[in-house]
Formats: C-alpha cells, structure tokens, sequence
C-alpha cells in the first residue's frame, strides 16, 4: 500500500474535505503517513480566504522541491480553495507540481493520480457542479469519528458575494445535499461512537433554499436531534442575514442543540457593512441578537471582525469597539483585510488603510476582547458544567482537555481514558481563553458515557 501525506490549511470544513481525500484515495490503495519524507504522494488542501493563509501555501511548496528532486515518483498535489482560484497558473508557478483540483473535484482524484503516474500528464480539474452528489463520494457508512466528535457537510458554496469574501468564487454558489443523505451519514456515524456532531457549510442558515421541497435548516436540525446516540449538535458558519425566527426556536425546542452560535459580524459600522455588502444594518444584527438571547439565555456568541476595511474611519472602528462591548462576546476571530482576487472590494476600494494602523486597530478589538472573555470566563468559576473530553490537553500531558456545551475549553487532571466521555466538571479557575476544572462526581461519569462502541 502507498503512503499518503496530507497538509490541511484552514477551517473545519477544510479538515473535513482531508477526509474525504483520505477516504478517496484509501480505494486507491493509499493510506495515511504522518512522514512527509516517506510519502509517496503529497497533498495541500488549501484555504485562500486571507492572503496570509495563500502564502502558507506557497511556502510549503518551496519545502517539498527538494523532495521532488530526490524522488522523482513523488505524487505532489493541490486541493482545495487556492487550487480553484488559480487552477493552470500553479502549474506554471510551481513547475514540480502534478496535479491541481478545485474544491468540487475531490471525487476525481484518483483517476487523476492515475493520469499522472501512468501518462506523466499535469491534469487540472476546478469545474463546479449544481448536482450535489459530488458530495456523496465514499459518505454512505463513513466511519472516521474522532474523540466522540465529527464532522458532516450539509451544504457547500455561498450565494451572498459580500465585497471582500473569495468564498462564492473558490466555493460556488449554494447547493445542499439532500436532508435524507445527511441524516444517514450522521445516523452511520453514532453507530461508530459520535457523540458530536458539527454541521459544516459556508452559510448553513441557507440550507435547502434552492432544493424544491427540502427541509429548511431548522427542520434539519431537528431530524437531527432525533438520531440516538447523538448527545451534542453544532453548527458553523451562518449569515446574520438568515438567522431565522426558526432558527431561533430551535435553540429553545432542542435539547441536543448547543448553547453555541457564530455570527459573524465583520464590522460594527452601518457604512463599512453597506460597502461589505452584508445586507444587514448593526440594529438589524443587534435586533437577532436579542431574539436569540430571549430564547436562549445561556447562548455563547462568537464572531468574526476584519479592521482596516477600505474606507475605515477612526470613528467606523470605533463603532466596532463598542458593538464587542455591547455584545460581549465570548470569542471574537479578528483580522487585518487584505484584498482577495476576484472581490468587488479588490475591484473598486483603493486598500488605503495603513498597515501601522491595521496593526494597530487589531490589537485593540484583541486586547478588549481578552478582558471580556476573561471577565465572562470567570463568571463561570463554581458552576458544574457538562464536558466532552477530546484528550490530552496541549500544555501538559498531565491533564485532558474538553468543551462545554457553550464551547469553553475546560483543561482538567484526568486520565486520558475519559477521552470521548461526558463528563461533569466543576470549574475552579479561568483564564481569556479556557476554565480550569475539576471532576465534579467521580460516580457521574460512568452514567454520561457515550453510547455505542468507540471507534
């Protein structure tokens, strides 16, 4: 059997589309190495959505050169969002480079790997498709769960063409699998041990819009909710422009359903939105906000902001600064806007913002932000809050690490045999960015074992 070395970069739906490829390719007789240097095929999966994470790319294919020129039979590969965006022009930059595959196409791999091996061609595939059933390849019965916890896409592309997001034209625009195709895949998974479900796409609130007589994504979720074994249910990534007042009264009607949503904002200013082209105003976003906050108190909000947008006033972000204040959100992703290819924004906005001052403005949303979540964080200290533990934790192998229902990172002493068990944690410190915690009942733990065998 060959050995397959995959590089992810990116989001969650990026690590899920790894395994696709990891599934794909394992028909092909590859099976997975964590040894670059003993691979004989090399894949990126790639994200482009900020300049910085294009040029992590790039750089990672100046390391394998040497590799190639050692071995000439290397296999080496190009997935995923960079791939669509500049599909032939990789080979011609990178002249060692196979093959390139756009992100709909990871279903052709094989036969591509195919051509290279035995015709010594560079294929490129980076078409789209409307029918979702590239989506399908090798789900039917898909077993990878890892720690209790996975992954499924319900949706792939975005129709909204916000002014600085690459997504609709590295994605596609919006096409969803059908809700029976999901509710199995989710229902083989809890067979396997998943006690977590994350649902991916680029803007799930929109899901099922486009297929005539599907379900709406709340209807979704609840099909979902009744799956046994399922204990958790999560989602990612929404538009505030489609967070619906059904939506909404999931988070109230369904107990599976996490106290948890991440609503990117982008912006706390009405005129840098308009020029975003988010489609929503701030009392727009507040007014959803408030809603979901009535019907579901104990929510934990997270969002996206992107300083020094073009145009950006001192004023603009300070509207931003006091949106984080009013909001209080429990984690905020910020970013410096860099212009991406093909956006309405790289077209028509000059980036006149100065970098000094981009910097600048990202530490302050960062510093703001870290006293918020620390003030929050420690406003849960004697509560006794329900964990998933994923493993060890990242700092010392003398402790494991989970999640609360509300998406905290908790890091507690525990042997690593609880991994992918729920269990109840009374938190005893906190920092900005996890909870320190302590078995609450050693008893307890056995009765919130997941149900069904791990795999």
């Amino acid at each position: 059997m060959k050995k397959l070395f995959i590089q992810t970069f990116g989001c969650q739906m990026n690590q899920y589309d790894s395994e696709r490829i990891a599934g794909v390719m394992s028909r092909a007789d590859y099976a997975l190495t964590d040894s670059v240097e003993s691979a004989d095929m090399i894949l990126l999966n790639t994200c482009s959505v900020r300049d910085k994470a294009e040029q992590k790319v790039y750089s990672a294919l100046g390391r394998f050169r040497e590799l190639k020129q050692r071995r000439a039979q290397l296999i080496i590969g190009v997935g995923g969002c960079v791939a669509q965006q500049e599909g032939e022009a990789l080979l011609k930059r990178v002249p060692y480079l196979d093959l390139v595959f756009g992100t709909h196409n990871i279903h052709k791999l094989p036969a591509m790997v195919e051509q290279v091996a035995a015709l010594q061609e560079r294929p490129v595939q980076t078409a789209f498709y409307r029918d979702p059933s590239y989506m399908e390849e090798n789900f039917e019965g898909r077993s990878q769960v890892r720690g209790a916890k996975a992954c499924v896409t319900i949706m792939q592309g975005c129709n909204k063409v916000c002014s600085f997001c690459i997504v609709p034209h590295v994605r596609g625009t919006e096409v969803s699998r059908p809700s029976e195709s999901i509710v199995r895949e989710i229902e083989a998974l809890a067979a396997r041990g998943a006690v977590e479900v994350m649902l991916l796409g680029q803007n799930v609130n929109s899901y099922g819009k486009l297929r005539s007589g599907e379900l709406c994504f709340a209807e979704l979720l609840a099909r979902v909710n009744a799956v046994d074994g399922i204990r958790r249910i999560r989602f990612t990534t929404s538009h505030p422009q489609d967070l619906s007042p059904e939506l909404i009264e999931a988070y109230a009607a369904l107990e599976k359903l996490c106290e948890h949503l991440h609503l990117p904002v982008q912006s706390g200013s009405d005129a840098v939105l308009a020029r975003m082209r988010r489609g929503y105003s701030l009392d727009e976003y507040l007014r959803r906000i408030q809603a979901l906050r009535s019907r579901c108190p104990e929510v934990a909000l997270s969002t996206d902001i992107i300083v020094g947008f073009p145009g950006e006033t001192e004023a603009d972000f300070a509207a931003s600064l006091e949106l984080i204040r009013q909001v209080e959100y429990d984690e905020i992703y910020s970013f410096i806007y860099s212009p991406r290819p093909q956006t309405v924004a790289a077209k028509l906005y000059d980036d006149d913002v100065p970098e000094a001052v981009k910097k600048e403005r990202l530490k302050r949303v960062q510093d703001l932000q870290q006293e918020i979540a620390l003030r929050r964080n420690r406003q849960r200290i004697g509560a006794v809050e329900e964990i998933l533990i994923e493993g060890r934790a990242k700092l010392t192998s003398a402790q494991v690490m989970g999640r609360t229902r509300s998406n905290r990172i908790v890091n507690l002493c525990g042997p690593e045999t609880l991994a992918g068990m729920l269990v109840p944690v009374r938190i005893v410190g906190a920092g900005a960015n996890s909870l320190i915690g302590e078995l609450a009942a050693l008893s307890a733990v056995s009765e919130l074992q997941p149900e069904g065998e791990m795999a």
